[in-house]
């Protein structure tokens, strides 16, 4: 990937090595990292080096009349203005100039614009515009004339607002096992941010399910790995805190024709409460925890890794799928896992090249 921001702009670490380059640099990192656990190879999945980014947020500097967008600059003291940004996906990278250059003939776009969020999918292309002032229907009216121009979805955002035009989500498909999946995404909530690597990380997961009878998920968002997860297995119990998330995964099951999930907006600590039957629950209600047989557990925790209650909980299940999008927390929690379970399948997804991170998913089976 070239890009004219490189050593000014934060976002991208890893600038002076070309992609392969790259790759060794991560391999040999992760090799050092889990060594100690006996870990001695890995699959690695490469993806594009640029336009690879489906969901992207930009800060907007104001000078004078003019607007651009802002990264954090590499030595974090300041800001850089950029025109585009190689990394995101191709119909990003090519509105991103032209839409500015709009914003910038409307006052009332213009006006108090913090920030732009993307969000791409197969269907669509979402715009969020947000601000620091209040937004009425004469917003609505310029903000109509973006979404013709570019054929585009647009919604504004300010405290405790949101202007929906048209839709507040995309429409993503995409086929995995001879199969087509589609999934509504919110806009707002979490969603994997490199497409491609998704679709590498739900293939990789599928391809080494064995034995499956009942799956229970903590952390399952809108149903990315969930529902296709189903087709493997009798029964999912899938559980997540957000509502706008259990939401879209209702949404989606319908749209897949799937049904044996059953989703429920709980914590884990609280499904730990539930199973013990030290509590009990109202959203509860209908689902009766002992018609299932967990052969699997499933997590994809945020950053932090999973707590130490947590650990002891997923600890009770022959078999653990673990996605990770932190290397040094899942190392932690590996150490804790790993008195108990084999790792039977560890796998690299290069997500973000160009920096420093990397996604893993790591498959466990009870010693």
């Amino acid at each position: 990937m070239e890009c004219s921001y490189f050593g000014k702009c934060g976002s991208c670490t890893l600038y002076t090595l070309d992609y392969e380059a790259q790759v060794e640099h991560k391999k040999a990192q992760m090799q050092t990292l889990f060594f100690p656990l006996h870990v001695n190879a890995f699959e690695y999945f490469q993806t594009p080096s640029e336009h690879y980014r489906g969901r992207s947020e930009f800060r907007i500097w104001k000078e004078d009349d003019t607007i651009s967008y802002a990264m954090g600059s590499i030595d974090k003291k300041g800001a850089v203005c950029i025109e585009t940004c190689p990394k995101v996906e191709l119909k990003i990278y090519t509105l991103m100039p032209e839409l500015l250059k709009q914003i910038e003939t409307s006052t009332m776009l213009r006006e108090k614009l913090f920030a732009i969020e993307f969000l791409a999918s197969s269907e669509h292309l979402l715009v969020t515009l947000i601000y620091h002032k209040p937004l009425h229907l004469e917003w609505d009216e310029e903000a109509k004339v973006l979404e013709k121009m570019f054929g585009i979805l647009v919604i504004g955002r300010s405290r405790g607002m949101k202007r929906i035009l048209s839709q507040d989500f995309v429409e993503d498909r995409f086929e995995i096992a001879g199969r087509m999946y589609r999934y509504h995404i919110i806009e707002g909530g979490f969603s994997q941010p490199n497409r491609l690597m998704n679709q590498k990380m739900i293939s990789w997961v599928l391809s080494h399910l064995e034995n499956c009878e009942d799956l229970l998920e903590l952390y399952c968002g809108y149903g990315n790995f969930t529902i296709p997860m189903a087709q493997k297995f009798q029964k999912v119990l899938a559980t997540e805190i957000s509502k706008t998330s259990i939401k879209s995964a209702l949404q989606n099951c319908e749209l897949n024709d799937v049904h044996n999930i059953a989703f429920l907006r709980m914590s884990a600590e609280e499904l730990t409460s539930a199973l013990k039957k030290e509590r009990e629950y109202n959203r509860l209600a209908g689902i009766n925890l002992e018609d299932y047989t967990f052969s699997h557990v499933f997590v994809d925790p945020p950053r932090s890794g999973m707590d130490e209650a947590s650990l002891a909980f997923i600890s009770q299940f022959e078999n653990i799928i673990y996605i990770s999008c932190n290397p040094e927390t899942l190392k932690r929690d590996l150490e804790v896992l790993t008195s108990q379970y084999a790792i039977l399948h560890f796998a690299l997804f290069d997500q973000f090249p160009n920096t420093e991170h990397l996604e893993s998913g790591v498959i466990l089976k009870r010693l």
